[in-house]
């Protein structure tokens, strides 16, 4: 989609027979006790024309991982985009099924960007307004070939992921705004989700992924809206953002808004709650934000 970070449904559908144009269907359903459940029915059942199925929990996370959802290590990852079918020049579309998905489908976005693929979108609206606009779906399996290897591909890029010792030691540094993705809720602790420790990471400021979707049409809020939502803890004015959730998943939409709008340093801590909550030493707190 010529770099953009974004696509529509219309843009999207006239180059639906672009040989270079790889789509995919990154859905996921939370089900009762946090778990999940794939959406791989859903694709089956109908989906955008010549889109494969991602199933992130077992096709693009770290088989064995303590903590849900890792990343995958740079040698799978190239296996991964291998078997996708994804070649340097691929230009890359990625979705959900319904806009309360829309973090999924940015999660895929994110690994694909960091791994140093310049050219992948995200479907603004979700395959909701895909279909609610009349457009074309199918039931036929995906035939992307697979691919012997990354050349031409930039190099995987670290700075799109942070870690526990750089979480920590952005705490008290003003070059560095921490966002905690989570409803407000579970960001002061009134409402708990299974972590070790209720609260957020101490000195991190509340941007709950939800905010940067327009709540009746599920597309992302235009740039004014979003900058002006982007004023808490002076995010879109800092150095770097480091922005987390639970598991790494809802931190990606706020992170990809940011970069939507133009910043170019933002990180996702990828352990985020489940890892930080586990360790007694790291401190968390609750209640109100402070002014």
């Amino acid at each position: 989609m010529n770099g953009n970070p974004l696509v529509d449904a219309a843009t999207l559908e006239s180059k639906l027979e672009d040989a270079r144009l790889r789509i995919f269907d990154a859905t996921l359903h939370f089900v009762a006790g946090g778990k999940t459940r794939s959406g791989l029915s859903d694709w089956e059942a109908g989906h955008i024309p010549g889109s494969r199925f991602v199933d992130l929990p077992t096709e693009f996370s770290e088989s064995g991982a303590e903590l849900p959802f890792t990343r995958p290590c740079a040698e799978k990852v190239e296996t991964i985009l291998g078997q996708l079918g994804i070649e340097s020049d691929s230009d890359i579309v990625v979705y959900s099924g319904t806009p309360e998905s829309t973090m999924w489908a940015t999660r895929l976005w994110w690994l694909f960007r960091s791994a140093g693929l310049p050219n992948v979108a995200l479907l603004d609206g979700s395959f909701a307004k895909w279909k609610a606009e009349g457009r074309a779906i199918s039931t036929e399996p995906c035939r992307y070939a697979k691919t012997s290897g990354s050349a031409g591909r930039s190099k995987p890029d670290e700075s799109w992921w942070a870690d526990q010792d750089e979480v920590l030691s952005a705490i008290g540094d003003s070059g560095v705004c921490t966002l905690n993705a989570l409803p407000h809720g579970l960001f002061t602790g009134q409402v708990e989700m299974g972590y070790r420790r209720p609260g957020r990471i101490v000195s991190s400021q509340n941007a709950p992924f939800t905010s940067v979707l327009d709540p009746e049409t599920g597309t992302l809020l235009g740039e004014r809206e979003l900058r002006e939502f982007f004023q808490v803890g002076n995010a879109a004015a800092s150095d770097r953002v480091i922005s987390y959730c639970g598991g790494g998943i809802a931190a990606t939409l706020t992170g990809f808004a940011l970069r939507l709008i133009g910043h170019s340093n933002v990180a996702v801590y990828d352990g985020s709650l489940n890892e930080w909550s586990r360790d007694p030493a790291l401190p968390m707190e609750v209640g109100k934000e402070h002014a």
